[in-house]
């Protein structure tokens, strides 16, 4: 069985390594490739891949905000993320958000395979280093507190508009990226802070921090 892949990382070079590695077995098929978090969603949707590899660090959508709309809306695509954070807290979020394995970028090429087979097996894979016993006790605490999270009433678009806004993008820049009305954006902009209880940009700022939106670097 061949195993068809996209690749979704803004670094040209760390995709070019990856399709150099994985392009060189058998069984493993690069698809397609997208560098920008906004053209993740739609390029797997069109695909429908069977795995998707994903940085966190994503602009204009992060990684756990991808591997929420990729879940719902193609579940059939496993999701294996790749990132350099290993933390407890941004793996639990990650598999929370829907990712089958999470793979630090410190890992051997045999280690990246192992975990695509796991993952499309349907079968969770850890990078060596990280605890299943820890990461499943702090998702235990996430899954507790999830009800109570305004971060669920945003709607996809608002969370697009949060994203961004978060990177410091204006709403006219927020508007062209997203083809819409600056004053769309306005409304969503204004529903999501509403919601969010949140009344300046430093308060959006520090809300995505600690969301997980931005990522700060170790």
């Amino acid at each position: 069985m061949t195993i068809s892949i996209v690749l979704a990382d803004d670094h040209h070079i760390v995709r070019e390594g990856l399709r150099n590695i994985l392009g060189a077995l058998p069984d493993f098929q690069i698809v397609g490739e997208a560098d920008d978090g906004l053209q993740v969603c739609a390029v797997v949707e069109r695909l429908k891949p069977d795995v998707l590899i994903l940085d966190l660090m994503m602009p204009g959508l992060n990684g756990l905000e991808i591997s929420r709309q990729v879940r719902r809306n193609t579940p059939q695509t496993q999701i294996v993320v790749l990132s350099m954070h290993a933390n407890e807290a941004y793996v639990a979020e990650a598999l929370t958000a829907g990712a089958a394995a999470y793979l630090l970028k410190r890992s051997t090429s045999d280690e990246l395979s192992n975990a695509i087979r796991e993952a499309v097996a349907g079968r969770r894979y850890l990078s060596p280093p990280l605890s299943d016993r820890l990461i499943d006790a702090y998702i235990r605490k996430l899954e507790a507190g999830e009800e109570d999270d305004p971060y669920t009433t945003l709607t996809p678009r608002e969370r697009e508009v949060l994203h961004l806004a978060a990177e410091g993008a204006t709403n006219n820049q927020i508007a062209e990226r997203l083809s819409l009305s600056v004053r769309t954006v306005e409304k969503h902009r204004g529903n999501l802070m509403h919601k969010l209880a949140l009344k300046t940009q430093t308060d959006l700022i520090r809300y995505a921090l600690q969301k997980g939106i931005l990522l700060a670097e170790n």
